[in-house]
């Protein structure tokens, strides 16, 4: 049975940093892309950002528009762990989010489309102040 817990969400202050954890169990990264959604009050569900790893292959990273430069995505394969390093932070960076994982797709191909993914978290709250 495949699980994933995210942590480290929180208020602060904008231009403030979060990293964000997500623990996985039972699933195998073997090249399939864990990826970072977010869901504001009244907004539809959008990616964020997403990894795959392969031992002996580089990871595949993508990055929306609106975060590139200020977030890094990143995993520990022995912890079967994926961070999101969140800085510079922004008010209308406020949302859950969340971290789901897509057992068919290699190389993140199915990016970005929360349907792609099959398992997800629970979500963490990140509040950016003003």
């Amino acid at each position: 049975e495949v699980h994933l817990v995210e942590s480290g969400g929180d208020l602060v202050q904008a231009g403030g940093s979060l990293r964000l954890s997500c623990v996985t169990s039972g699933f195998t990264f073997d090249g399939h892309g864990i990826g970072w959604f977010r869901q504001a009050p009244g907004k539809e569900r959008e990616g964020v950002s997403c990894i795959s790893s392969r031992d002996g292959d580089p990871d595949h990273t993508y990055y929306a528009d609106s975060v590139k430069g200020r977030f890094t995505i990143s995993s520990d394969n022995a912890k079967m762990t994926v961070y999101l390093q969140m800085n510079s932070l922004k008010p209308e960076d406020t949302a859950i989010y969340y971290c789901a994982a897509d057992r068919v797709n290699y190389a993140c191909s199915g990016y970005g489309i929360p349907d792609n993914y099959d398992y997800w978290g629970q979500g963490t709250q990140v509040t950016v102040s003003s």
